[in-house]
């Protein structure tokens, strides 16, 4: 039986964490290593760290706020925003993490998956993208870049059998329709892209109740599931622990570690 893994994903600005609802309107929330911390405590299965300005401010990722995450934290560390070369990526695990994540500039420049996988090997590359419903897309959805503000017009599906291609150990799609909304995650996305790539799939964008992580693992092939409205978000006052969400999964018949 498969392992299920669940997500925390921080949108981190100034060494704080935000959230947003359809990647916009982003609220102040807490200190990223404080929730870190506490995230890591709760046995959370891994932590993304996404520094969401640095692309659009063009500079590299905020190392210094990295090294104190992961400096105190005990589970997979991923990180994000920024990432533009290899000597980027090095930087990103020398300070402690463990696996980067790159989405705009992996569009910028392909080649820039393929060079990380032959400096590190694919394990330590995650390919993040984010997408939104277009029907005049093959698939339906079109992939967006810089914290979903800029169309590519790249067709989702086409873009994730690409970056498994180049090397890619790991995609992550992020449902803008869906982001911070809590109504479920997008299934039909979901389900095309598990028929379409074999490497492990994170689901990102909907959660809002256990009921949605359950229809996530049982309904698609995606091994991991994004929870941070579930967890911390103040659009909401109805709110869950890790380990709450962790006993409902598996009272469901879904494998995770407690």
């Amino acid at each position: 039986m498969q392992v299920k893994k669940l997500i925390v994903c921080f949108d981190v600005v100034n060494a704080r964490v935000t959230k947003a609802l359809k990647f916009q309107d982003n609220i102040d929330v807490s200190c990223v290593e404080e929730m870190s911390i506490a995230m890591s405590k709760a046995q959370i299965d891994e932590i993304i760290f996404f520094d969401i300005l640095a692309s659009a401010e063009k500079r590299s990722i905020d190392i210094e706020t990295v090294k104190k995450v992961a400096d105190n934290i005990f589970v997979p560390f991923v990180v994000g925003g920024g990432i533009k070369t290899v000597d980027d990526i090095n930087n990103a695990l020398r300070a402690g993490a463990n696996k980067v994540s790159i989405d705009s500039m992996a569009v910028r420049n392909p080649q820039l998956i393929a060079d990380g996988v032959k400096a590190f090997g694919s394990d330590v590359i995650m390919l993040s993208t984010q997408v939104l419903k277009n029907e005049k897309m093959k698939c339906g959805y079109e992939v967006y870049i810089d914290g979903a503000r800029t169309a590519t017009g790249f067709d989702a599906i086409e873009w994730i059998k690409r970056g498994q291609d180049l090397g890619a150990g790991e995609i992550c799609i992020n449902s803008i329709d869906k982001d911070g909304t809590m109504s479920g995650y997008d299934i039909p996305l979901m389900r095309k892209a598990g028929n379409a790539v074999s490497v492990p799939l994170i689901a990102s964008g909907g959660a809002g109740k256990p009921e949605h992580l359950k229809e996530i693992f049982t309904e698609t092939k995606a091994e991991a599931a994004i929870i941070s409205s579930m967890l911390y978000s103040p659009r909401t006052d109805k709110k869950y622990t890790v380990k709450e969400l962790k006993e409902y999964l598996i009272a469901n018949g879904i494998t995770c570690v407690l």
